[in-house]
C-alpha cells in the first residue's frame, strides 16, 4: 500500500512546477519568436513563432543548423562584446532578408540562479506580420470597407499614392479621397 507522501508532491516544489508551467504558457503564445541559445550556439527553448520564423529565414540561407547563422552571427557579436554590456544591455537591430520579410532581432545575456552558464534570450520580431496585425485592428477599429482596408494596410507598408495606385488599379486621386475618408473616421473616433 503506497503511503500518502509518496504521491504529494511538496508544496514549494508544487508552486514552482505550476509557476514553470505557467511561465510556458507564456512563451509559447507570445507572438514573436522566442530563442533561447547556450554561448555555444546550442537551442535551449524556443516557442512556435521563433521556429516559424527561423525556417522562414533558412529559405534565404545556405545554413541548415537550427539557429539560422544570420542570428548567431549577431549572437557572438554581442558575446564578444560582452564587456561593454551587462545582463540589462538588450541588442536590437532591423534586418532586411527581402521585402516581404524584415525582422527585428533583440538579443540580451542572462544567468539563471539553477545554472552558472549565460543564456541568450534572442527575441525575433517578423515586422510584416506585426504590421499587418496593426492594421486589421486598425481597420476594425475605424471600422473601415474593405476597400479602405486595402489602401490603409499599403499606406501603412510606407507605399506612395502612385505605388498603391497601381497595386490597385484605381486613380491616384481615388487613393487621396479613401485617405481623407479613413482620416474621417479616426478624427470621429477621437472626437467621441
Amino acid at each position: 500500500m503506497k503511503s500518502f507522501t509518496q504521491t504529494t508532491i511538496k508544496p514549494e516544489k508544487s508552486q514552482d512546477l505550476e509557476q514553470s508551467c505557467f511561465l510556458q504558457e507564456i512563451v509559447e503564445n507570445f507572438e514573436d519568436g522566442i530563442l533561447i541559445l547556450t554561448e555555444t550556439g546550442e537551442l535551449v527553448h524556443g516557442n512556435a513563432s521563433g521556429y516559424s520564423i527561423c525556417n522562414q529565414i533558412h529559405q534565404y540561407s545556405l545554413s541548415q543548423s537550427l539557429v539560422p547563422s544570420l542570428i548567431w552571427n549577431r549572437c557572438q557579436s554581442l558575446l564578444k562584446n560582452q564587456m561593454y554590456c551587462d545582463n540589462s544591455t538588450i541588442w536590437s537591430e532591423d534586418i532586411i532578408i527581402e521585402p516581404s520579410l524584415i525582422i527585428r532581432l533583440r538579443l540580451r545575456k542572462f544567468n539563471l540562479e539553477v545554472s552558472e552558464q549565460t543564456y541568450l534570450l534572442v527575441t525575433i520580431e517578423n515586422r510584416n506580420q506585426s504590421l499587418k496585425n496593426i492594421v486589421f485592428s486598425e481597420a476594425n477599429q475605424y471600422n473601415l470597407t474593405e476597400r479602405e482596408a486595402e489602401i490603409w494596410s499599403l499606406y501603412r507598408a510606407q507605399s506612395s499614392y502612385k505605388q498603391i495606385a497601381d497595386r490597385l488599379y484605381i486613380t491616384v486621386n481615388t487613393v487621396k479621397k479613401h485617405l481623407k475618408n479613413i482620416r474621417v473616421k479616426k478624427q470621429r473616433l477621437y472626437a467621441v
